[in-house]
């Protein structure tokens, strides 16, 4: 009966249009934020702004969706998504109104989204919750599960200067494989799963001590904000008060917050923020919704000869299966 109940209110999901502008006006201030890097460097105007760009132009990546809740017609549920051209991962960047979260349609909402993001080739769906707040556990329902904690810190006005600040400078290209490296050492398996390596941005900062990277600072700039992803090696701990000084007084900050994403695994660094009279957050949870598996593939491919030789493979070879495929063969035995 549930399954039936599930099946008919996905029917009733469909994409945004412009019909429905009301809607999305009315829930401006009704919704709930689950990507904190966005919100808090473009503002919660990105959401309706991409909302109807996503409507005009359905190549940049923004998707919203409407399921119509049969019981209060009035007060559909409405999610938005984010997801890049040829990005593994996609973003469940809003979910409104707040006061319907645990209601029946939302699985059936983001069963939706997730069919059409993976037909796009994403194959995880990322958000971050307060774990406090009552969305976690509905989150859970619908398939998502906890990958990481993390903590946000909103940094001050920048200090008068009474120690030099750490000496970073932006990130080349041939930084790259040291970037990676530090990443690898310092980011769990289960997150490297959902969360592929810092590629080279001219705005992100490195620092090296006798050769070695240390750290490696990802930067995101918005109109609102700056945010930091620092990767911090436990070998810099002698250097932290002046990394935090950086943090400070980024390039170009001008009068903008600076908000330090703080992960579980980099925890250590929250004593040396606090110092300086930076606000946190409450933890927040990373939760991710995985939307393909691995599997090994049944046909053996023949590998091309080289210098007239056959080699042989090391490695058994992979692919990857949409998830309600796989998911639809097993209930069916």
């Amino acid at each position: 009966m549930i399954l039936g109940q599930r099946i008919q209110t996905l029917m009733n999901v469909r994409f945004f249009d412009w019909r429905d502008l009301p809607i999305l006006h009315r829930y401006r201030h009704r919704g709930l934020f689950l990507d904190a890097a966005t919100m808090l460097t473009r503002g919660q105007f990105l959401v309706p702004a991409g909302a109807m760009l996503a409507y005009f132009a359905p190549a940049i990546g923004i998707f919203t969706f409407l399921c119509e809740n049969g019981d209060h017609s009035e007060s559909p549920l409405l999610g938005q998504v984010t997801h890049p051209p040829g990005s593994p991962s996609a973003r469940l960047s809003f979910l409104a109104p707040e006061s319907a979260l645990e209601s029946f349609e939302l699985p059936a909402l983001l069963d939706y989204a997730a069919l059409q993001i993976g037909e796009r080739g994403a194959f995880h769906i990322q958000a971050e919750v307060d774990e406090q707040h009552g969305a976690l556990e509905p989150l859970r329902n619908a398939g998502f599960a906890i990958y990481a904690r993390q903590r946000i810190w909103q940094l001050e006005e920048p200090p008068s200067l009474e120690v030099e600040p750490l000496a970073c400078r932006l990130c080349k290209d041939q930084d790259v494989p040291a970037v990676r490296s530090l990443y690898n050492d310092l980011v769990p398996g289960l997150v490297q799963q959902v969360e592929p390596p810092p590629r080279s941005g001219s705005r992100s900062l490195v620092y090296y001590q006798d050769g070695m990277l240390l750290a490696y600072l990802e930067l995101r700039y918005g109109p609102f904000g700056i945010w930091v992803q620092p990767f911090v090696h436990p070998d810099a701990e002698n250097s932290v008060n002046q990394l935090v000084l950086r943090l400070q007084n980024l390039p170009n900050r001008h009068s903008r917050p600076v908000y330090v994403c703080v992960r579980s695994y980099q925890s250590w660094l929250e004593p040396f923020i606090d110092e300086i009279g930076a606000k946190s957050s409450s933890s927040q949870a990373l939760m991710v919704r995985h939307l393909a598996i691995s599997r090994l593939a049944a046909q053996v491919f023949a590998l091309p000869a080289i210098n007239g030789k056959h080699p042989e493979p090391t490695a058994p070879m992979m692919r990857l299966e949409n998830y309600y495929n796989e998911h639809d063969r097993k209930k069916n035995y």
